[in-house]
């Protein structure tokens, strides 16, 4: 390892360790923001559900955690790591991220965006901890109730607007990555996260789908089956990864594992390969579910 990258490496443990001593969960990152350690699943040929259970590392931010010997652990076995992420919707602060985007075309402004809908809900965002990203957005940190799961999202508030929440992470302050480093705005490093405004937090959960049939999957899921079942030639595997990634992110991916597959599986794209791809967009999902900016 060169003298940088160890300097790096020792960086960004050093800040994985306090965040973690502050009682956010952590895991290492590789310099393109990614989870540093592969699923060991990776080569599975059937998907797996796999969030840690199995005792090894690698399941992205499931792996999070706030013991000490374990983020050495987790760092020791990723020595390429840059960075480090922090696990939103875990004890004790539930943490929920707002990613204030920079549109470099100008046409999406998505601070003055958050602005109108503050305005237009009538809530304001109390002082917290804010972080620059090297693009020049931010992540406003708030924390969330222990009894709401607030899902990712990108752009459903507000283009330009990304949300963290249950299942994401966010890039910790003091992480290096390809194009710079995450950085704390000055004075907001001391305060704690602050409660998400009910008005906020509201627009943040959407209503729990109501399930008539268990067995079967909802409206959404009969969409996505039809998108596979759409396929070209040429599509198959790039429509089935993308209903999967979909699937998943609305938190019914395994229940439609199986009509997802068969559908593929009627378009001509044989088992063992769909069931690989609805594995990779699982691993994904599971991880991220967009790439955190």
């Amino acid at each position: 390892m060169a003298i940088t990258d160890r300097r790096t490496f020792t960086l960004a443990l050093a800040h994985a360790l306090s965040a973690a001593e502050h009682g956010l969960p952590v895991i290492p990152l590789s310099a393109t923001k990614l989870p540093a350690l592969r699923s060991p699943h990776r080569g599975d040929d059937r998907p797996r559900s796999c969030r840690g259970a199995c005792g090894l590392p690698g399941h992205g931010v499931h792996d999070a955690t706030t013991d000490p010997a374990a983020v050495r652990a987790l760092f020791a076995a990723a020595p390429w790591a840059t960075g480090y992420g922090i696990a939103c919707g875990r004890a004790p602060y539930h943490l929920i991220g707002i990613d204030l985007d920079i549109d470099t075309t100008g046409r999406n402004d998505s601070a003055a965006a958050l602005q109108q809908l503050a305005l237009q809900h009538l809530f304001t965002i109390p002082p917290t901890v804010t972080v620059r990203t090297p693009s020049g957005g931010r992540h406003i940190w708030l924390s969330g109730p222990p009894e709401v799961a607030v899902p990712n999202s990108a752009g459903r508030l507000a283009p330009g607007i990304d949300i963290r929440g249950t299942g994401g992470y966010l890039v910790g302050p003091g992480s290096t990555t390809l194009r710079g480093t995450y950085r704390l705005v000055p004075g907001t490093g001391s305060l704690p996260p602050a409660p998400c405004p009910g008005a906020l937090l509201r627009l943040l959960t959407p209503p729990a789908p109501t399930h008539r049939h268990h067995s079967h999957p909802d409206d959404r899921g009969r969409g996505l089956i039809r998108f596979v079942l759409a396929a070209d030639e040429g599509q198959r595997n790039t429509r089935l990864f993308w209903a999967a990634c979909r699937a998943y992110e609305h938190g019914f991916g395994d229940t439609l594992a199986d009509a997802l597959t068969e559908a593929a599986a009627r378009t001509g794209l044989p088992e063992h390969e769909a069931r690989a791809t609805i594995a990779s967009a699982a691993r994904l999902t599971t991880t991220r579910c967009e790439p955190p900016r």
